[in-house]
């Protein structure tokens, strides 16, 4: 191959032309990011380089060619002789060789080298203009010093594509949007406002009522960004704060109106148009001024079922107006916006779905119970991953005891957040009928079986009884808790691990462990410790000194709040530890001082009502709390006397103080009372009733060996 033949980009068929003598030529004036073209020179006899024809290109003679066009006798392509008339040496500015049929509009020129067009500001973007003093292209003027658009179809494809792929990095609607405006301001437009429909419909519903359209987000080049004319080079644009003052945040399209059908037209239209001419004042309201001539283009964002909006493009009276290919590069951002809008509104609802299924399936709330303080935490996978498998709870049971869960269902999609849903469910109903940890845990493995073969859960079950100071625990393959003492040591509690959730045949053991006061009890999903960067037990290992360390800081006679506590935990996550959801609950025990507790035995029998009214009467004499005595003098004597009708073994009356006075009634009778308005007639009924009435709060709780009836009274 001839070493002259040589291209300055791997889609450009042009030959490069000898530099040698070269005079400067003029900027081409059809466009700001054309090359001037090389101007071929007139070879000498001895030393002249025969001039590389295109494939298809006629062939010429020795010596001096002329460029395949029309010669003086209108031939093409014939070779000239040398010195002949018809050959003319190429003059300074000439353009490269070209096919005569192809005209003179059929210039090819070099694709510029970057793959974004050159912003409008730099000295190569502003070119001479022409003889008349305007554009040989479009016929319109060109201010001196102006920006220039984007000429050549390559350099639209490239600004295409670099802002779809923009547009296409958004996740949710602002995102969205926002690289919509930032991608066309200042390469495509000064100015743009974004429309969308209010509200968003989403997937396939229908939407009701009226069309109405919110502005959503404006950009424009700021003023002071303007150098004589022209615009800086490289900048970040900003919301165009007056642009939403003046215009119409509102905009309710009327049916059969001029802006709906411009919208039901679906391509762009320049603001010149009749049809955008008269839904423009629609859209942006009377009091703005329309732009002029072709400046604006009005591009309806139509989704994969319906128009969703609307964007505006603007163009500043000193840049040179919109051209017609322009109207292509609009249909197209507004096209892949509109597609990214639908998806975003779509994903938007998905993770709405699954924040509230989450939310729904864990405790909104905690429960206050009685010597014991509780503060939880839960913490998703991911953003893109928000429902999962991990849960808490925190369930009140008779005898002012609390049962402590903890679980975690293998995955992270909505299956597993609906089988932890249901096993969740589970645990509160055998809580409810007051079964050993060992016994719930058994029952809660039946239930997965029966869910599924491949449903699969770790869980540990605790009860706390905050009178005896002593904790209960279950485990079915999960981690074990770490109990915080006062003094500020930390311990993994040594528990049977047992087997998982839902594998069916195996036994389960409890254990019985002290419950100082001032102990802290952590429970946690293996999402805490474990991930890609650590086992199990080193993570086990590092939250043992993380509590340690905490308790350090507030001394060894002052436990650390419990929210900070968690908080802190929560920190030891470092950037590659959340392979997983966490779910976090802290234990604070408090207990129940034994003077502060009273415990009788009363025999079924009608005597039992009198002794259980002098018995209170003594305890609260005892507290200091004799204003308390009627009132709990009656309602105990009510309750009491139920128990002894239907009851054939001993009952159990005991009564607590802690920050209310709750008196708890015992005895082995399953049914539990109802509350009932008792008829005129009647002469009994009215028990429960004068209970409901006086008491802070009342209920009652089947146990395997009856049940409690419990209330509560203020002690102010």
């Amino acid at each position: 191959m001839d070493s002259t033949r040589v291209t300055e980009h791997p889609t450009s068929h042009e030959r490069r032309q000898p530099s040698a003598g070269r005079p400067s030529a003029p900027a081409d004036p059809r466009g700001a990011l054309l090359r001037t073209p090389e101007p071929l020179q007139t070879p000498s006899s001895s030393a002249a380089l025969p001039a590389q024809a295109r494939t298809g290109d006629a062939p010429t003679g020795q010596g001096t060619t002329t460029p395949c066009g029309k010669g003086p006798s209108g031939g093409q392509g014939t070779p000239t002789p040398p010195g002949a008339g018809g050959a003319k040496p190429s003059t300074p500015g000439a353009e490269h060789s070209q096919p005569s049929d192809a005209g003179p509009d059929a210039h090819r020129p070099r694709p510029a080298p970057e793959g974004i067009p050159a912003q409008p500001g730099g000295e190569q973007d502003r070119v001479a203009p022409a003889a008349g003093g305007g554009d040989r292209r479009t016929g319109q003027g060109l201010p001196p010093g102006g920006p220039m658009p984007m000429r050549r179809d390559g350099d639209r494809l490239r600004f295409v594509g670099a802002a779809t792929r923009r547009i296409a990095r958004g996740i949710d609607l602002d995102e969205i949007v926002m690289g919509l405006c930032r991608a066309t301001v200042p390469t495509f437009s000064d100015a743009i406002l974004v429309y969308l429909r209010d509200p968003l419909p989403v997937g396939d519903e229908r939407p009701i009522g009226p069309m109405v359209l919110r502005l959503r987000r404006t950009d424009r080049i700021p003023e002071e960004r303007d150098t004589d004319g022209g615009f800086l080079t490289a900048f970040q644009p900003e919301p165009a704060s007056e642009l939403s003052a003046v215009t119409a945040e509102l905009s309710e399209v009327r049916p059969g109106g001029a802006l709906a059908e411009v919208l039901r037209g679906v391509r762009p239209v320049f603001a010149d148009a009749p049809a955008a001419r008269a839904a423009l004042p629609e859209l942006l309201g009377d009091d703005l001024p329309m732009p002029s001539g072709q400046r604006a283009i009005l591009a309806p964002l139509r989704g994969r079922r319906r128009v969703i909006g609307a964007a505006l493009f603007l163009r500043r009276p000193e840049r040179m107006a919109f051209e017609a290919d322009d109207l292509l590069v609009a249909a197209q951002l507004a096209t892949h916006s509109a597609l990214g809008i639908d998806k975003a509104v779509l994903y938007g609802r998905e993770a709405y779905i699954a924040d509230e299924l989450q939310r729904t399936m864990l405790p909104e709330t905690l429960p206050r119970p009685t010597g014991v303080r509780l503060a939880s935490r839960y913490l998703p996978a991911a953003e893109t991953a928000r429902v999962g498998g991990d849960w808490y709870d925190a369930i009140p049971l008779p005898g002012s005891r609390v049962a402590l869960v903890v679980g975690d269902v293998m995955g992270h999609s909505m299956t597993s957040a609906a089988i932890m849903g249901q096993l969740r469910t589970t645990a509160q109903t055998l809580a409810g009928l007051d079964l050993p940890p060992q016994e719930v845990l058994h029952h809660l493995d039946e239930q997965a079986q029966r869910l599924g073969t491949d449903r699969m859960a770790t869980c540990l079950y605790a009860v706390y009884d905050p009178v005896a100071h002593r904790i209960t625990i279950a485990n079915a393959g999960h981690p074990p808790p770490v109990l915080l003492h006062l003094g500020g040591r930390a311990e993994v509690l040594r528990v049977p691990p047992g087997a998982p959730i839902g594998v069916g045949g195996v036994d389960f053991e409890a254990v019985e462990l002290d419950a100082p006061a001032g102990a802290t009890l952590l429970l946690y999903t293996d999402g805490l410790v474990e991930s890609r960067l650590r086992d199990v037990w080193t993570g086990i290992e590092q939250l043992r000194e993380k509590l340690a360390a905490t308790a350090q800081l507030t001394g060894p006679d002052h436990p650390p709040p419990l929210e900070a506590l968690c908080d802190e935990v929560l920190d030891m996550l470092g950037p590659g530890d959340r392979d997983d959801d966490i779910a976090l609950l802290a234990a604070r025990f408090d207990g129940i001082a034994p003077s502060d507790v009273a415990y009788w035995f009363l025999e079924p029998e009608e005597t039992a009502p009198g002794r259980a009214r002098k018995l209170a009467r003594r305890a609260l004499s005892r507290w200091g709390l004799e204003e308390l005595s009627d009132s709990m003098e009656l309602l105990v004597s009510e309750v009491v006397t139920n128990a002894v009708r239907y009851s054939t073994r001993p009952i159990t009356l005991r009564l607590l103080r802690t920050d209310v006075l709750r008196c708890e009634v015992g005895d082995d009778v399953p049914q539990l009372p109802r509350l009932r308005q008792a008829r005129a007639t009647d002469e009994g009924g009215r028990g429960l009733y004068l209970v409901n009435k006086l008491a802070r709060r009342w209920g009652a709780t089947r146990l395997s060996t009856g049940k409690v009836v419990w209330f509560e009274l203020n002690r102010s």
